[in-house]
């Protein structure tokens, strides 16, 4: 009986003892768990004085991230920037009816070169001839009346003058004018100026209108190239700069010419600002459309330049993430423009020089952001 009790007794004292220390190693692990659960909290949002909202990061999160300074570089004596070719507007033009009628005779065609004074069309029009016959006939009566009274005289010419000027708005050329022996419904048009046909809609047969375009004639002579240039550039360029520009088509050959024009507006989507370049074009081989790389030699300048890995890219904008005070990291849209050295990507807008940027771990700072507005990245 007794050693049944003594076994008992001894039975208890391991149980009790095991209880002891399980209970003492569930303390200890649930701090731990505690712990962890506090290092995986979401960041804290943070917004000073009205000022941009910055999120507060942990030190387990700071250890993640690297960081690099946004700093300023020479820039090279150069720009560089591409554009498209495009017929000089000031050598385009627009060749319209000025009667009604029918097309009788189309002596050009579409891409065809003209010269000055070529006849490119005939047109019947029984305008052309009444102007004509007021004409012939004013013409008439100035010379008959030489025996009359200056009044009569001056009233002839005044005549005259005016079945001229009717002739003249109705587009028929002074050498045409003078020409004219009988009244005929036909009447030729020249070309304006030299060039090629860039666009026809004159057809043998067709009725047309007075305004109605017949021809749109331009000249290749020489061409502009329209291109952009990013706003903190725009201050290194002027009207007149010498440039060159070179084309897929004739990769080997350059082409010379100057900045004609800088266009007064922003796009305020890109920062950018249009210029047009006149270009020498020998040979006629630039054409309108075509692609051209266009280099201008400017002053040195400074370019503000961060690492490729700190941009993040959402909505069809870029973004970065900057270390303002402490543990505080703020969200900035940056503007971005081009650049040739290897992992670093130029900025215009958003940051300044010295600016503390993430470099490393971007994305997943970009993550915690995203997790602390309970959106998913």
């Amino acid at each position: 009986m007794s050693l049944l009790g003594g076994t008992v007794a001894r039975r208890g004292l391991t149980v009790f003892f095991l209880l002891s220390v399980m209970a003492c190693g569930r303390s200890p692990g649930g701090t731990a768990s505690h712990q962890e659960e506090s290092e995986t909290e979401t960041p804290k949002l943070v917004q000073q004085g009205g000022g941009p909202e910055s999120m507060q990061l942990g030190p387990k999160e700071l250890a993640a991230v690297s960081w690099e300074m946004a700093r300023s570089v020479e820039l090279p004596g150069f720009l560089e920037t591409s554009g498209q070719i495009t017929f000089d507007d000031r050598k385009v033009a627009t060749i319209i009816s000025r009667v009604a009628g029918r097309i009788e005779e189309v002596r050009v065609s579409q891409w065809d070169y003209v010269h000055r004074g070529q006849a490119i069309a005939t047109l019947y029009s029984p305008d052309i001839m009444t102007a004509e016959a007021e004409y012939l006939q004013a013409k008439a009566t100035a010379s008959s009346i030489g025996n009359a009274s200056p009044e009569e005289q001056e009233f002839a010419r005044s005549l005259l003058e005016a079945a001229r000027r009717k002739l003249d708005l109705l587009g028929i050329e002074a050498q045409q004018i003078a020409a004219i022996q009988a009244a005929a419904p036909n009447f030729v048009m020249h070309a304006p100026i030299s060039g090629n046909i860039v666009q026809s809609q004159a057809l043998r047969g067709s009725a047309v209108n007075p305004g109605d375009v017949l021809y749109s004639l331009g000249t290749l002579e020489d061409v502009w190239v329209t291109a952009d240039l990013y706003e903190d550039d725009v201050a290194r360029v002027a009207v007149g700069q010498p440039l060159e520009a070179i084309t897929t088509a004739y990769p080997d050959e350059v082409f010379r010419g100057t900045i004609a024009r800088i266009s007064p507006n922003v796009d305020p989507n890109t920062h950018t600002v249009q210029i047009r370049c006149e270009i020498q074009n020998p040979g006629f081989r630039l054409k309108p459309q075509m692609l051209a790389r266009v280099k201008i030699v400017v002053r040195p300048g400074q370019a503000l330049v961060v690492p490729l890995s700190s941009l993040v890219f959402e909505s069809d904008s870029y973004f970065v993430y900057i270390n303002t005070i402490g543990q505080l990291i703020e969200r900035r849209k940056v503007g971005v423009g081009s650049w040739n050295q290897e992992g670093y990507a130029r900025v215009i807008s958003g940051v300044s020089p010295g600016d503390r940027i993430v470099a490393g771990g971007t994305l997943q700072v970009n993550a915690l952001w995203h997790q602390a507005h309970g959106e998913s990245s």
